[in-house]
């Protein structure tokens, strides 16, 4: 149907036994045991959420940023935490800020507009940042390709520390100091930190205890770290955890309103919960040009005014899901007329450039490639790329490079600007990429599932158990269980004629499924049939 391929685990049954007698449930042990797991020792390991974080002193250069920061502190110097305008880029900014101004620093956020800044340190930004009297600039989710404008800085008598988790180029920007776990000569043993994440550990090298700034900020972690996609695995899920029972206990202010607001129960409140409740509305903040409405969020200290501010970002994210309707039906007519591409690539004239991502997320998901859209503003053009199947957008950016403007981002998601002049010749050499790419693999329509399940294992406490292997997301993912050997007995459209009920049954079991958005002739099912 939707895979062409599933490729389904095979649990040693060894295994299986070992993590039974450790004491984890027959379904739990399954699901483990299908992960790699040899016994209770590695599931542990695994599922740690207690492990002690690495020192931020291993980081290349922390040092010096911390020494640099803790210098304008000192002098009274004003410094500007610089970040980017998504749920990661806005929690980091927010954590350093609030953490500085805690300290007793002289700090302001700044965060700069997606469509007249656009992504990252900019001549607009310093400018404006100088004739505040700004002497320090620190960047937080950002910054590792920002070589001219380092440059500028310098020039301008502003001292610039750069803390960032995106892949770096060759060349580095010339700053007082950058703090990247993807240089190559840093040896920091996790390198997949967010951008908050690595913001964090500044914080707790200036302040000396991690455990200190994790009290006071681990919901701020969590949420950069589960909306930006970062692996659940070691220090990550460290944060997660921590911020997870923060927000369930004792949430800031304004994290209690968004989630009030949008009824996210605080007692029930978990990775899927931010990543599809409270994350689209914060982010709403920066696609549609409001992006204060989230950083005072999660800066105030009014409890009338974070209730204010929660509900305005929830009208703005209802705003935002209009405008992506209305790109993503544009897109879709525009590919109805053509053959399933390696890469897409498409332009609008009026395009929000705020939205475009989420379309580009949605239509590469849909069609299996590649997606690049690009929104155009005059003889330019700046787009917003998601990968697919494994393909490496930075890596295929940086071989096509000399096409563009400029670029940045990572593996799953990219942007860049580029002439219009140029995008017919983009289209072929990324179309060309891809084609190469996906002949040497064929990993575009596969399903990985956990295990095969009997139905009689499907009970309420079996079910429960799986929690054991919270917080999931990318590198812990929610467990993916098949069935074998169904008969449809019934076929039932439920949401207004959107959604496909099924009635299934195994012998003596029957069981309930739901299929969303999609008719039985749609995908070949009819009562009788065995799936």
């Amino acid at each position: 149907m939707k895979y062409g391929v599933w490729n389904v685990s095979n649990p040693e049954m060894n295994a299986v036994n070992a993590l039974v007698a450790g004491g984890f449930s027959p379904l739990t042990a399954m699901v483990l045991a299908s992960r790699g797991m040899k016994g209770p020792r590695d599931a542990a390991a695994y599922l740690d959420c207690n492990a002690p974080l690495p020192d931020p002193f291993l980081m290349t250069d922390m040092a010096l940023a911390a020494g640099r920061v803790g210098l304008a502190m000192s002098r009274g110097e004003k410094i500007a935490v610089f970040g980017d305008y998504d749920v990661d880029g806005i929690t980091a900014t927010c954590l350093l800020t609030d953490f500085l101004r805690k300290c007793g620093a002289q700090c302001v956020p700044y965060i700069p507009g997606r469509l007249e800044e656009g992504y990252g340190l900019n001549p607009i930004a310093i400018r404006q940042l100088h004739s505040e009297g700004v002497k320090l600039i620190v960047t937080v989710d950002c910054g590792i390709t920002a070589l001219e404008e380092a440059l500028m800085c310098q020039s301008l008598g502003i001292d610039l520390v750069i803390t960032d988790h995106h892949e770096c180029k060759e060349c580095l920007p010339d700053a007082v100091a950058v703090v990247d776990p993807h240089r190559p000569d840093c040896t920091y043993p996790h390198k997949t930190l967010s951008g908050v994440g690595v913001a964090f550990k500044l914080a707790a090298a200036l302040c000396g205890s991690q455990e200190q700034v994790l009290d006071s900020y681990a919901d701020m972690v969590c949420l950069g770290t589960v909306a930006d996609v970062m692996l659940m695995q070691g220090e990550n899920r460290v944060f997660v955890a921590r911020g997870l029972e923060m927000m369930r206990t004792c949430p800031r202010l304004g994290i209690a309103a968004l989630m009030a607001e949008c009824g996210c129960a605080p007692e029930t409140v978990n990775a899927m919960s931010i990543g599809f409740m409270l994350a689209p509305r914060i982010n709403a903040a920066g696609r549609m040009e409001k992006i204060e409405l989230a950083t005072e969020l999660f800066l105030t200290d009014d409890e009338d005014r974070a209730a204010e501010l929660a509900k305005a970002l929830c009208d703005l994210n209802r705003q935002r899901q209009t405008v992506e309707s209305e790109i993503y039906e544009q897109v879709t007519a525009s590919l109805a007329l053509e053959a399933p591409p390696a890469a897409i690539v498409l332009k609008g004239e009026t395009w929000h450039q705020g939205v475009a991502g989420i379309v580009a997320s949605r239509i590469a998901e849909e069609y299996h490639c590649p997606t690049f859209l690009i929104c155009m503003d005059g003889d330019h053009g700046k787009a917003s790329s998601r990968s697919y199947g494994g393909f490496n957008l930075f890596a295929a950016l940086t071989e096509l490079s000399p096409l563009l403007e400029s670029y940045g981002g990572h593996e799953l998601a990219a942007g860049f600007t580029i002439h219009r002049d140029r995008i017919d010749d983009f289209r072929r050499e990324i179309t060309r990429y891809a084609k190469e790419f996906f002949a040497q693999t064929d990993t575009r329509t596969e399903l990985d599932v956990d295990c095969a399940v009997m139905p009689e294992v499907l009970t309420v406490a079996g079910i429960d158990s799986l929690k054991t292997l919270e917080p999931c997301g990318n590198g812990c993912p929610k467990p993916m269980l098949m069935m074998e050997k169904l008969q449809v007995e019934r076929i039932t459209m439920v949401g207004g004629g959107r959604h496909m009920r099924l009635r299934l049954r195994s012998g003596r079991f029957g069981l309930n499924a739901i299929y969303f958005s999609t008719r039985p002739a749609a995908v070949s099912i009819q009562i009788g049939d065995v799936v």
